[in-house]
């Protein structure tokens, strides 16, 4: 971190801000982006920042950023792909236990005074056994640990064979492995910079990607400088990136960030909070008149279901006593909620119905005709619930509905929605903390959830219905114990045909929508707002934020 003389009394001012971000960037050069040529890329994250050391990259932000700084073996394109990036290419042997990788010999670690004379050195294939490792270190505690924790022995299936090659073997075969290599967790750091600064390489983090770390005050600023040795080029040879800077802030009203995205101040804005949804936004999701013009907004799939779940196992008291327990009444619920109506009023056209199972649209393998989910069909609905001994909810024990104040609107929906054919819904509203407790072990019957990707592969969402995922150390919030459901998923493990693997998904998707312990309400979008001198943003399923090919006129 630099060191200055400006007084303590301008620290935290927004002219102190502004002079650090000045001199670290453009000592010399005129202070606004206006009337220089150094192109800047303004964001806000008004959800904060919590650490910049990818093994703790677990929200959104976290992600952000330190795809900026950092790099892995591969990387997405924009179609959820993976491909080569430090990595130059790979092998899977027959067995699909070990993984070798072909490094790239010209990447080499941002500069940092801890390296000799301060000039980054070349990245490894033990740089990588260090990284990966990391991971799963009791020491270290990463969020990260799951990649590996479950799938390779000990530190010694990380393999250095010699500088440019690296070997991962796992105890059993993963076919999602690649994909799982794509997540930021599995970016390369160096060791000797790592263990200089401890836990304070959070705040201090030295990569290899495209934009290095220059300065960072907590719920200030931001500032990161484009790495001038950055290895990628563009299809034309051109070195990546273009921009020459990324600067964020960290506001933490989404209306003042929003007022600061239309004045220019920002070059780039995501989501649209309901606070001014209906300004942004018409009905259908269109972008509305007022707007038309001065800035683009794009909607694009985001691998994120948002549902209900009920729990199913009768073993459990809550589950004995509810009528919640019978088929066809969880059938009858989820053919009893109007999925487009939802999305037109409640979200301005934002989401897609969740028809076709739980795995989202965007997905790779995902086919809308494939998997039959259910439609609004309330007079299905009230079919099921007379088979069910209920005729229009007669004599049906009344059930509550757990949510957060968050969520409450689109709760207060669906007890609208269920009670229109019989069903009457009580709802608890809960902080997320608590829900997310009692979610965690088995201990609500009926519960608004949702489930983001981590990585681009549908096991990450059919997991959490697979038996051996109970909680508390898994994520099957719903008890579903299916025996032929756990042996399409244990098949798949052994599938490494990427066809043949997303027929088995769908197999188990359909036997998910039969059973129905999950209600899906919607497969979500992402919305991003650029000014319309932004170009080059790669818009992935992930929500990925790479700003490497960003050009700013």
């Amino acid at each position: 971190m630099c060191k200055n003389n400006i007084p303590d009394r301008m620290r935290g001012s927004f002219h102190y801000i502004f002079w650090i971000f000045s001199c670290l960037i453009f000592a010399g050069c005129r202070q606004t982006d206006d009337h220089s040529d150094k192109k800047v890329f303004n964001i806000n994250l008004d959800q904060g920042l919590t650490s910049l050391d990818p093994a703790f990259a677990r929200n959104q932000n976290a992600i952000w950023m330190t795809n900026q700084i950092f790099n892995g073996l591969v990387q997405i394109d924009s179609s959820l792909q993976t491909v080569p990036c430090i990595a130059k290419s790979w092998a899977v042997s027959k067995d699909a236990l070990t993984y070798t990788f072909n490094l790239r010999d010209d990447v080499y670690f941002q500069d940092d005074p801890i390296f000799r004379k301060g000039k980054g050195r070349k990245v490894i294939a033990s740089d990588f056994a260090y990284s990966f490792y990391r991971l799963i270190d009791p020491k270290v505690a990463s969020s990260g640990g799951w990649i590996f924790s479950d799938k390779v022995k000990d530190q010694n299936s990380f393999i250095a064979v010699n500088d440019t090659t690296f070997q991962i073997k796992l105890q059993r075969p993963f076919p999602p492995f690649m994909n799982l290599l794509t997540t930021q967790y599995c970016s390369v750091v160096p060791k000797e910079v790592v263990e200089h600064y401890g836990k304070d390489f959070r705040s201090h983090p030295v990569g290899t990607g495209p934009f290095k770390f220059k300065y960072w005050k907590e719920g200030e600023i931001l500032v990161l400088l484009k790495n001038e040795h950055y290895f990628e080029k563009n299809k034309a040879g051109q070195k990546l990136p273009y921009l020459d800077a990324v600067k964020a802030t960290f506001i933490t009203d989404k209306q003042s960030g929003f007022m600061s995205f239309l004045k220019k101040d920002l070059d780039f804005y995501y989501n649209v909070d309901g606070s001014y949804r209906d300004d942004i936004l018409t009905k259908n999701g269109e972008m509305s008149s007022k707007y038309k013009g001065k800035f683009t907004l794009t909607k694009s799939p985001y691998l994120c279901t948002e549902y209900v779940g009920i729990l199913v196992d009768t073993n459990l008291a809550l589950v004995k006593n509810s009528p919640l327990k019978i088929k066809k009444i969880r059938q009858a619920i989820n053919s009893a909620i109007d999925r487009d109506k939802l999305i037109r009023y409640l979200r301005n056209g934002i989401g897609i119905a969740a028809t076709s199972g739980f795995i989202p649209k965007g997905m790779p393998g995902f086919d809308s005709l494939a998997v039959r989910g259910y439609s609004y069909n309330p007079a299905l609905a009230a079919k099921l619930l007379k088979e069910a001994g209920f005729q229009e909810g007669k004599g049906m024990p009344e059930i509550t509905l757990n949510t957060t104040t968050t969520y409450k609107d689109l709760i207060e929906f669906i007890q609208g929605e269920l009670t229109n054919v019989g069903i009457k819904v009580k709802i608890d509203v809960s902080p997320s903390a608590s829900l997310r407790d009692l979610m965690s072990k088995n201990s609500v019957n009926f519960f608004r959830g949702s489930w983001l990707a981590d990585y681009a592969d549908g096991e990450n969402f059919l997991s959490m219905f697979y038996s051996k995922n109970k909680v508390p150390f898994g994520p099957n919030y719903f008890a579903f114990y299916n025996k032929e459901f756990d042996q399409l998923f244990e098949q798949s493990y052994y599938e490494t045909d990427d066809e043949k693997r997303f027929a088995l998904y769908r197999k188990m998707d359909q036997l998910v929508m039969e059973n129905s312990p999950v209600v899906p309400l919607f497969y979500d979008q992402s919305v991003v707002m650029l000014q319309n001198n932004i170009s080059g943003y790669g818009f992935n399923a992930l929500s990925l934020m790479i700003l490497k090919e960003i050009k700013k006129d």
